[in-house]
């Protein structure tokens, strides 16, 4: 997990009143360094710069920073990551790839390389082991090295980032249990600049311009998977979309004062967990999840004290739900409940309904608690 340390913000701050330039998140520069190493073991020549295609469509080019075929068959690039405008610590670190053959029908085979660290503890999108790329990174670049093979490719594909392991003290990572370095993140491979002022413009004008259409329905979602997600659930238009971010405080503030019908949040499990906390800034730096907290609300659930304990000790909060889940206690539920109602307090006495969906990383629905009437 990238983060952004206090030296950093005070370093790149921007005034409010300018545009933020967006960056590459890691996953994306990876993706360009694999990609232009393995285009060189199969050719000799090194793309430079190396267009890769991102998950929405896009498709920049990444100059190499370095690049070398191996004394041992393998090749070797790397790409200077700009962050944009992000308060990031990873912007202006090398991303390094470096690439060997495997036999065929083995397929794309990761390791993490200096600076990237390993999975040592439950609750992560991957396994306790397995090096800290995680699974969008991961999907970008097996597309990237197939676009280079024309099929399937068979690599070993080794991430590094010098420097990383020191960096990544500066992130929730050794929290994590992400041990010896940084996590290679992202899943749209685009940074998108961390300003509150900025943001919560945008929700405004977001809402401004559902109202205008008439919509009688908006969405706000957390991220790019649950705007998705609820998008289809509830069939909305792209008007309907506002992207909220971690600002729900903000979005629901000015819908009190600019009110439409109905309003769903949406967001995965560690967000809405925060929200049904009582927070209504989402952001990492705002805080992590009060595990003690969710393990009281599944006991509330029925759940044992002996789960109560486990969950109160979990990594992080999507090991405390797989906990649940494994009693069948039915906390999703129970945190969009306590989501939608503190939600509600916001826009009390206003005509608006909220609702709240809580979606898996997989954009399916784990929970919804609608407002009656």
């Amino acid at each position: 997990m990238t983060g952004t340390g206090a030296g950093d913000t005070a370093r790149r701050v921007q005034p409010d009143n300018l545009p933020l330039r967006r960056g590459w998140t890691t996953g994306a520069c990876a993706t360009a360094a694999a990609k232009a190493a393995f285009a060189a073991l199969r050719t000799g020549a090194f793309p430079d710069p190396v267009a890769i295609t991102l998950p929405r469509g896009e498709r920049p080019a990444f100059a190499l920073a370095e690049h070398a075929l191996l004394p041992d068959g393998g090749a070797m690039a790397a790409v200077v990551k700009d962050a944009g405008d992000d308060p990031d610590v990873t912007h202006g670190a090398l991303i390094r790839a470096t690439v060997h053959r495997l036999p065929p029908g083995s397929g794309v085979v990761f390791a993490a390389g200096e600076g990237v660290g390993t999975v040592t503890l439950p609750g992560l999108p991957l396994p306790p082991g397995e090096p800290a790329i995680n699974p969008m990174p991961r999907a970008m670049i097996r597309a990237a090295l197939a676009e280079v093979a024309g099929a399937e490719a068979d690599a070993l594909v080794e991430i590094s980032i010098p420097g990383g392991a020191a960096l990544a003290e500066r992130t929730m990572n050794p929290r994590l249990g992400i041990l010896g370095g940084l996590s290679v993140l992202g899943t749209t491979g685009i940074v998108v600049p961390y300003s509150c002022a900025a943001w919560i413009h945008s929700i405004h004008r977001g809402i401004d311009v559902a109202r205008a259409a008439g919509l009688a329905h908006v969405a706000g979602a957390t991220g790019s998977t649950s705007e998705e997600a609820v998008r289809r659930h509830h069939a909305l238009p792209e008007q309907a979309l506002i992207d909220m971010g971690d600002f729900v405080g903000g979005m629901l503030k000015y819908l009190r004062a600019h009110p439409v019908p109905r309003v769903t949040i949406a967001g995965g499990l560690a967000k809405l967990t925060k929200l049904a906390q009582g927070r209504l800034d989402l952001h990492s730096r705002r805080g992590a999840v009060d595990l003690p907290a969710l393990a009281a609300l599944a006991h509330e659930g029925g759940g044992s004290e002996a789960l109560a304990a486990r969950i109160a000790a979990a990594n992080t909060a999507l090991e405390a739900f797989t906990l649940a889940r494994e009693e069948s206690i039915a906390l999703p539920a129970a945190v969009a409940e306590r989501a939608r109602l503190v939600a509600q307090r916001v826009v009390e006495g206003g005509p608006i309904r909220v609702d709240v969906a809580l979606f898996g990383r997989d954009g399916a629905l784990l929970a919804e608690s609608v407002a009656p009437g």
